[in-house]
């Protein structure tokens, strides 16, 4: 993997997350950095964004911040020394993220951050990507997602690829060997 290779990350920006949530978004950072990759993500400096945001700038990492402008007043945006990319609408944000990275990685977050994993997953069913898509189980906060997912399978309105198209893994570094062997 080339230094461009680009990581788009996914999750809560709200603040007072579980301390254990941001030390991963934080051993996250850390390791995009490590590895000269690309952070891609919604632009927000609160919560585990921001944690995953501030340990790629605290170790010089790249990052480029996506964000539509209705939330440029609502959200503290990101420090100097991450680009951003403003969008006129939410599904835009989305295009921007998706054709700006190489993999999407799923941390703990809320309805935006389901929205965004539910949108690449349809976009890689429909075949619009082959692009890894690892969602980090931490302290098994997908669990239930993982369970409704098996659930739309087992009662047809998916097919039995639907377990193939992302993997759940329960810490950083298992995130991290899966996409360096993507």
């Amino acid at each position: 993997m080339s230094a461009t290779f680009s990581i788009c990350v996914f999750c809560g920006a709200r603040p007072e997350t579980s301390p254990r949530f941001e030390a991963a978004a934080k051993e996250l950072g850390e390791t995009i950095s490590a590895q000269g990759w690309r952070l891609v993500y919604g632009a927000g400096d609160q919560g585990i964004m921001g944690a995953v945001a501030n340990a790629v700038r605290e170790r010089s990492g790249r990052a480029l911040g996506v964000i539509p402008e209705h939330l440029v007043t609502a959200e503290r945006m990101s420090q100097p020394g991450t680009d951003i990319v403003v969008t006129e609408t939410m599904h835009e944000r989305k295009k921007v993220m998706y054709v700006n990275s190489d993999a999407f990685v799923i941390l703990p977050g809320g309805e935006g951050t389901l929205d965004e994993f539910f949108e690449i997953l349809t976009w890689k069913q429909l075949g619009r990507h082959d692009k890894p898509i690892v969602i980090i189980n931490i302290d098994g906060y997908w669990d239930a997602l993982g369970a409704l997912l098996q659930t739309v399978q087992e009662q047809g309105f998916a097919d039995e690829s639907l377990a193939t198209k992302f993997a759940m893994v329960e810490t950083v570094q298992g995130a991290l060997s899966l996409l360096k062997n993507a």
